[in-house]
């Protein structure tokens, strides 16, 4: 028997059903529980898949004030820094990048008075040198995950 893209199938099986049992899966994708069970270890192992997480809508908890920083660091600083960032439990995204800035990072806010604290108490590190926050109005598409090409 033949599994080709049986890999991405599973991947995308589980895009659909993150809780989906492996007997679902094996007959979903016509193979055996214990085939189904050995790619999805190799998966994991391989760091393909990284934990099984649900889909949370912050808005619906109170965390309705999405800002996007971009911010300007010192060369050699940005690993200190990016570090930093990934540290806070609000930043949901942060990114180093090309462009005008080295960094961009997305954090989740009760409220535009909790986000001015937030950021400011990031501003203080003497290693950012120059910042610019922009606060999303709509969230057209946030979170999204895509399906796999299994042509």
């Amino acid at each position: 028997m033949t599994y080709e893209n049986l890999d991405r199938k599973l991947v995308n099986a589980l895009l659909g059903d993150g809780r989906a049992s492996l007997r679902s899966l094996g007959e979903d994708l016509d193979v055996s529980v214990t085939t189904v069970s050995n790619h999805l270890s190799d998966l994991e192992e391989d760091g393909i898949i990284e934990g099984y997480t649900p889909k949370v809508d912050y808005d619906k908890l109170g965390y309705d004030v999405t800002a996007v920083l971009q911010l300007k660091v010192e060369g050699n600083a940005l690993p200190e820094v990016t570090d930093s960032l990934r540290g806070h439990d609000q930043m949901i995204s942060v990114y180093e990048v090309t462009g005008d800035y080295d960094i961009i990072a997305i954090g989740k806010f009760t409220d535009t008075d909790g986000m001015n604290e937030h950021i400011k108490e990031l501003l203080v590190d003497p290693e950012i040198k120059e910042s610019n926050t922009s606060v999303v109005l709509n969230a057209a598409s946030e979170h999204e995950q895509f399906e796999l090409d299994t042509e």
